[in-house]
């Protein structure tokens, strides 16, 4: 990937690389309908235009990549994001003496060694779970030297995380964001500390190289605040769940088609995570009746980008249904968590189903559960939601390398 080399304008906050406060405190058959709906969006809505300090250029190609310091004692991992089969970026904390304890850090070798790097002086939070102070929950990079850390504001780095940031954001919180065909696409919602976010949303786009937001579609957020894998990618397509539709783009948000789901019915079956399997293919995994811990599951595939469904096959009841991800149209990993956390793992295309992982920890879940190649995939167990991991969270990074079928603890 080309490595974007200087900001724009002044990233000119001095962070310095320690474990916390400053920039250490630094990535079968069942069909549904068939009705589409196609618009081209171009309102702007949100903040009016990037701010020179977060307008990056992604012609630029010569940055070096920063030589990064000590990994925090006690770093715990909230969100990844790999840029290469190598390279990946992780958000989350360390105890530290100083508020707040936000810290990054990175791998050049997937994960064999790390170092740490400085990260936006802001704490981190969880949209289910937050004070009135800004807070931020997820990381994501475009190319190695073109990156943002997202939560109730935007940070953006356009030197692989050596400074930040705070960029113009769409207005709300941004509980998702990908970066796909030159575009950064970000889900947002109206939040507050008390009363949670509103189920109705927007999907927002600017160019990965800066300029105005412009808001995409109106989209239901129903319940989508436990993860930040909101907005599916894969060979570039996006798609993100509407409701009980489903809206795919090609282009990065330039433009959209909206399909229906199979799955309508609250509390039966209702559309719970989407993903992108391929050019032209999607999974869909519904969920409902629910009861001690266990959640019918169904998940239904389509060949045509939601335009049309098949009942693909019924991964297991045990926890409630977080995200829906895949290496392939065959192999795909669904994960799940009530009174333990489970990745569950089908590798015929939904048909048969297994347990490929399963941690006894009371049901602290997953994040970021996905592919980088046909075979290498990351998932986020137990995720860290507070400042200090005051909680003791083990934020832990697992990695695939035979798309899903195992997992192995990575340390850092």
């Amino acid at each position: 990937m080309p490595r974007a080399a200087v900001l724009i304008g002044a990233l000119a906050t001095a962070l310095t690389l320690a474990g916390c406060a400053t920039a250490s405190s630094s990535g079968s058959a069942g069909t549904g309908g068939t009705a589409a709906t196609t618009t081209t969006p171009g309102t702007a809505s949100g903040s009016a235009a990037a701010t020179s300090g977060s307008t990056a250029t992604a012609a630029a190609s010569s940055a070096a990549v920063p030589a990064g310091g000590p990994v925090p004692a006690g770093f715990a991992a909230t969100s990844v994001t790999f840029v290469s089969t190598q390279e990946a970026f992780v958000l989350g904390t360390a105890p530290c003496s100083h508020a707040p304890c936000t810290s990054i850090v990175r791998t050049l070798d997937r994960g064999a060694s790390w170092v740490g790097l400085p990260a936006p002086v802001v704490a981190l939070g969880q949209p289910l779970n937050l004070t009135s102070a800004p807070a931020v929950w997820g990381i994501r990079f475009g190319t190695p030297a073109h990156g943002f850390v997202f939560g109730t504001g935007l940070w953006e780095t356009a030197d692989g995380g050596e400074h930040w940031a705070q960029a113009a954001a769409p207005a709300g919180w941004i509980l998702s964001l990908e970066v796909i065909d030159g575009q950064v696409l970000a889900l947002v919602a109206d939040c507050t500390a008390s009363n949670g976010c509103a189920q109705e949303g927007n999907l927002e786009r600017r160019p990965l190289s800066g300029g105005p937001w412009q808001r995409v579609a109106p989209v239901r957020v129903t319940g989508a605040t436990e993860t930040t894998d909101l907005i599916a990618t894969q060979a570039r397509v996006a798609a993100v769940l509407d409701g009980s539709a489903v809206i795919v783009t090609g282009n990065g948000g330039l433009s959209i088609t909206s399909h229906p789901t199979p799955c309508t019915t609250v509390g039966v079956a209702y559309a719970a995570a989407v993903a992108v399997t391929g050019p032209d293919s999607l999974a869909l995994l519904c969920s409902g009746q629910g009861a001690m811990g266990s959640v019918g599951k169904t998940v239904y595939v389509s060949d045509n980008l939601g335009r049309s469904w098949t009942k693909a096959g019924t991964p297991p009841l045990g926890g409630d249904p977080i995200q829906l991800a895949a290496a392939t149209p065959d192999q795909l990993i669904v994960s799940a968590a009530s009174g333990a956390s489970w990745l569950y793992y089908s590798g015929d295309g939904a048909a048969r189903w297994d347990s490929a992982y399963e941690a006894g920890d009371g049901g602290a879940g997953f994040n970021d559960v996905g592919f980088t190649t046909t075979s290498d995939g990351v998932a986020v167990r137990a995720p860290v939601h507070t400042g200090n991991n005051a909680d003791d969270s083990p934020g832990q990074l697992l990695l695939t390398s035979n798309g899903g079928a195992t997992w192995q603890l990575v340390t850092f």
